[in-house]
């Protein structure tokens, strides 16, 4: 059974950064794709960053040129670089498989950017 344990979020102003951590409790080697994903007041789970297993990544256009996944299989760690943070980025973030299993759901780690 993998559980899933995020970390890093954190209050950090317009423009700053943040580097978000998963890290599971079981091997997610055999997982093609892990994502993070992100739920902000009001609205619905998004992705936000994909990466494979041989490293190619994925963004939505709201995160492009400022988020980077990255995935150290060895550690069994999946990390997202935030940079260039706005308001609107404020939400809880989560790491699951993409397309997500539904029971590897974690408590998320919130991230608020206000000045």
């Amino acid at each position: 059974q993998v559980q899933l344990v995020e970390s890093g979020g954190g209050l950090v102003q317009p423009g700053g950064s943040l580097r978000l951590s998963c890290a599971p409790s079981g091997s997610i080697f055999s997982i093609n794709v892990m994502g993070w994903y992100r739920q902000g007041p009001g609205k619905q789970r998004e992705l936000v960053a994909a990466i494979g297993r041989g490293g190619r990544t994925n963004y939505p256009d709201a995160a492009k040129g400022r988020f980077a996944i990255s995935r150290d299989n060895a550690k069994n760690t999946v990390y997202l670089q935030m940079n260039s943070l706005r308001p609107e980025d404020t939400a809880v973030y989560y790491c699951n498989a993409v397309p997500p299993i539904e029971h590897w759901w974690g408590q998320g780690t919130q991230v608020t950017v206000s000045s």
